[in-house]
């Protein structure tokens, strides 16, 4: 098995015709590293069977990228809808907060409890996915977590107490969050990465769990024009059951899962792997210890991450501020109030084509020339959307908060959101990309853990001081301050791109050479 604080030589050599290696990816809208222990075929090799065990021939039926385009896609889209309902669920409850406050007797702040416990939840992916995902494959996942979410949104819809609704909102999250955590190693199990469809297939899952929390507003929205707030509840179940139900039509495509199973059906001995505490030990340093050590040791992880997170909570906080701004500027309903978020899906469908520009253009070039010195283009190279959609998200912030007046047509603040959707993806997709290509395996698990640990605390956060910031400051100025700490932010991926060979190279944890 392999230490989980470096990248065995072996197991990479083990994996060299699997997987593509980084020069040959370069229309790939997203690098996905597989799970963190992935080391099947190596335990395999030692003992003396990889011959027995491996795909039977070059179109074997078991294996993923073998199968029809029309499988591969319907494999492809099941977790990226899963995906879109948990993130869903995040934002379609936000209408409701004015009922949640009359029915409970609560103060508009405490209402937002429910959106940040749920958001609070969704960090625990990777804790809850990776053992399951390791232990039992990627469907089990999809199949075991996913309908304890539905659960306890029925819980939420028949709460009758506050104590109640956060219990189960929390544990909805929590429970939803391993599906997001496992899809992209389906897709690298699907899809060579050097294929044209491998490009579109990662736009699509990376978009989905985006889109989820734009659309929440606008369903939700107009659900509470005609019903209570516990349709809204109710609302995640009726989302997400169909979706679910289209699980049982799937296969395993982890192929440690897959190979494991052939061997035991053909009565061939599988090396040991971790077990009881050992095991645990190595899925809570993975997922959880080394995170967030990483958090506090590495300028890299830390900066990329605190920058993302802010963001990240400056979506969830429009949760907040839009109903308030629109409603008292405009005397917009909830249901023109949802309307209103669609200008933030133009941005983020606006982002997948710039990030893929970017990859065809900038880094295409970067590569070639890398080839000629004989080397490998230095991971910088993904930065570029990421440089791009930093400029983004402060023209969109400032632009909202001074166009959102009475003499201004509602159109203008909408629009807004189009250059941070934009932002917002952009900046994540290149420093996404730039954490996997430099930590690679095992560290690079930890940094995107790191990295979602602190998304989803600023997003669980930054709805509960919303709403007394607007109302101290208004709009303008609240919006404005915002934008200013996003200015703040803005030289993160400048500076990386500029001088990220001599960060990096004082890293305390194995770096890729390049």
């Amino acid at each position: 098995m392999p230490s989980p604080n470096s990248i065995p030589e072996t197991e990479q050599g083990a994996h060299s015709q699997e997987r593509p290696t980084q020069s040959t990816q370069e229309g790939q809208q997203m690098q996905y590293n597989q799970s963190p222990e992935e080391s099947l075929e190596v335990g395999i090799k030692d003992a003396g069977v990889a011959k027995e065990i491996g795909w039977d021939r070059p179109n074997d039926p078991e294996n993923p990228r073998d199968w029809s385009l029309f499988k591969r896609w319907y494999h492809t889209l099941v977790p990226a809808l899963l995906n879109f309902a948990v993130t869903y669920g995040t934002s379609t409850y936000t209408p409701g907060v004015t009922q949640i406050m009359a029915h409970f007797q609560i103060s508009r702040t405490a209402a937002f409890l429910p959106l940040s416990l749920y958001s609070l939840g969704l960090a625990f992916g990777p804790v809850l996915g990776a053992p399951i995902s390791e232990t039992h494959g990627r469907k089990a996942v999809y199949l075991g977590t996913f309908p304890i979410l539905l659960l306890f949104s029925v819980g939420a819809a028949l709460s009758q107490n506050f104590g109640t609704l956060l219990v189960c909102r929390f544990f909805a999250g929590a429970f939803g969050s391993p599906t997001l955590a496992v899809s992209a190693g389906t897709i690298a199990d699907i899809w060579d990465l050097t294929e044209g469809g491998a490009s579109m297939a990662s736009a699509v899952v990376i978009l989905a769990p985006f889109t989820g929390p734009i659309i929440g507003p606008l369903v939700g929205g107009y659900t509470i024009l005609d019903k209570d707030w516990r349709w809204l509840m109710w609302d995640v179940v009726f989302v997400g059951g169909p979706i679910y139900l289209l699980t049982f039509f799937t296969q395993e495509t982890y192929k440690k899962t897959i190979l494991a199973r052939r061997a035991r059906a053909r009565g061939i001995p599988l090396p040991p792997g971790p077990s009881g505490a050992e095991g645990v030990k190595l899925v809570l340093t993975v997922t959880l210890f080394r995170p967030i050590h990483m958090l506090f040791t590495e300028p890299i992880v830390a900066a990329i991450s605190l920058y993302i997170a802010f963001v990240f909570g400056v979506l969830f906080e429009f949760f907040a501020s839009y109903p308030y701004a629109f409603g008292k500027v405009y005397s917009f309903n909830s249901g023109e109030v949802g309307l209103a978020f669609l200008g933030l899906l133009v941005g983020l469908l606006a982002s997948v084509a710039t990030f893929e520009i970017c990859n065809k253009t900038l880094y295409r070039t970067a590569l070639r020339e890398a080839k000629l010195r004989g080397g490998r283009a230095a991971p910088e190279h993904r930065l570029y959307a990421s440089m791009l959609g930093s400029l983004g998200i402060p023209i969109s912030l400032f632009w909202f908060s001074w166009s959102i007046r009475k003499d201004v047509h509602w159109i203008s603040p909408i629009l807004a959101g189009i250059p941070f959707g934009w932002g917002n993806l952009c900046l994540f997709l290149g420093t996404t990309n730039y954490l996997i290509e430099l930590y690679q395996d095992l560290n690079g698990a930890s940094a995107m853990a790191a990295n979602g640990l602190l998304r989803y605390t600023f997003g669980a956060v930054f709805p509960l001081f919303a709403l007394p910031m607007y109302e101290a400051l208004g709009i303008q100025w609240a919006g404005s301050l915002l934008g200013f700490i996003s200015l703040l932010l803005l030289p993160v991926p400048w500076v990386l791109f500029k001088w990220g060979d001599m960060i990096r190279a004082k890293s305390h944890y194995p770096v890729a050479k390049f």
